[in-house]
């Protein structure tokens, strides 16, 4: 972080070397503007155990009570060290706030689902309200990379009118080509003092304005964020013993062999396709021969003579609910201003009827998918059309090939 020199903060003082996440040589220190192009996509694998231990210790009162992302890209600890920095807001004793700007890639808007690291700064950061603005750079605006980039003003002063909302805008058409590139930066944003278009300027007016165009949108900060909710579906078991299973199973557990010849007689050889039945009898014979299982024997009991079977009785758990199969469970992200009761009735259920919700694993997330607010319809060409210009290079195909043989 590189922080301007101040004739009256004295000589040398302003630059310091060091890892900015594991030596912070400004703790303490709060500062009114911040700006930052931290590397994207840094691993921060040799820093990770003193990373986690602060987030583990401090929480809240350290820099990463937010969350750890993934340690292939800390992108995202770069811009919780900084807020760390931010001084309170406290007019009475002339404390006005903080604001930073910090350059990424597009990986932190919506990298990692509802509950990870990534989801829960991205949380922690709308939630207090203090994501501003989201600003789409061209690409190819870089000496390294031509990825795309976006500059995140995060502040915890905002203005009146942006209170509870974020602007995102799209600048990524504001750009002059290089008469010369450095490396793999091509492009610039024009600048008037240079003698180009002013897109410096017109970016300001549409970020000042505040208000929606084409390239500048607002969305209330739960727009952003939604529910994670779990979908279940019903186990459904068929059940059948064979000799080879039989055997199977008895060269593991020779001592239940006992249990087995009665459950063999009694249920036969055929496919049953009602788990909750056979399962009564199958306690019914173990009760009568005075036998109790362990549960790794179940497990492998499981394991052997029964299958999943699409056509088989949903399996009870207790007398009312059903046991849930892990391999048909599945997700949906609903809005955080939809109702989700209605959502599961109008959304899921006329699809898959035998579903129902686990609310006890809610997890709340929260990503931004420029794209999704930015994205522009482009017709497809009519197909006739297409049809013609391939039957012209078929034509002129043949018409090659003709020369030749001719030839």
């Amino acid at each position: 972080m590189l922080i301007k020199e101040v004739s009256h903060n004295g000589l040398g003082d302003n630059i310091k070397y060091g890892d900015s996440l594991i030596d912070d040589q400004f703790s303490g220190a709060t500062f009114d503007y911040l700006i930052a192009n931290p590397p994207f996509g840094v691993d921060w694998k040799k820093q990770q155990a003193e990373i986690t231990r602060e987030h583990e210790k401090s929480a809240y009162k350290g820099r990463f009570g937010a969350g750890l992302p993934r340690v292939n890209d800390g992108a995202l600890l770069f811009l919780q060290h900084m807020i760390s920095k931010f001084e309170p807001v406290d007019l009475k004793n002339k404390k006005h706030g903080s604001r930073l700007a910090i350059v990424f890639s597009g990986s932190p808007l919506f990298t990692g689902g509802a509950g990870s690291g990534e989801s829960s700064i991205r949380r922690w950061l709308i939630e207090n309200d203090w994501l501003e603005s989201v600003v789409a750079l061209p690409e190819q605006m870089f000496y390294n990379t031509g990825i795309g980039t976006y500059i995140w003003v995060v502040t915890n002063r905002k203005d009146k009118e942006r209170k509870g909302k974020i602007q995102l805008l799209d600048a990524r058409n504001f750009y002059v080509s290089m008469r010369r590139s450095l490396g793999d930066k091509r492009r610039k944003i024009g600048e008037k003092d240079e003698g180009e278009p002013d897109q410096i300027g017109e970016i300001i007016r549409h970020y000042g304005s505040f208000q929606n165009s084409n390239v500048s949108k607002l969305f209330h900060n739960h727009d952003f964020g939604f529910t994670r909710v779990t979908i279940e579906l019903p186990l459904r078991l068929s059940f059948q013993m064979t000799a080879e299973n039989k055997i199977r199973f008895l060269d593991a557990l020779p001592h239940l062999l006992d249990d087995i010849q009665g459950i063999d007689k009694t249920l036969g050889r055929k496919a049953l396709l009602n788990w909750n039945e056979v399962y009564k009898q199958i306690q019914g014979i173990l009760k009568k021969n005075n036998s109790g299982w362990r549960a790794a024997e179940w497990k492998l009991f499981m394991s052997v003579f029964t299958e999943k079977n699409p056509l088989a009785e949903k399996v009870l758990k207790g007398k009312t609910e059903f046991v849930a199969d892990p391999d048909l469970r599945n997700f949906e992200n609903i809005p955080l201003d939809t109702d989700i009761d209605n959502y599961f009735k109008n959304e899921v259920l006329p699809h898959i009827p035998d579903a129902w919700m686990d609310r006890s694993k809610d997890k709340i997330g929260y990503e931004i998918n420029f794209n999704k607010y930015f994205y522009n319809y482009i017709r497809p060409r009519d197909l006739s059309k297409i049809d013609k210009e391939l039957k012209d290079v078929e034509d002129e195909i043949f018409e090659l090939l003709r020369n030749i043989t001719n030839g």
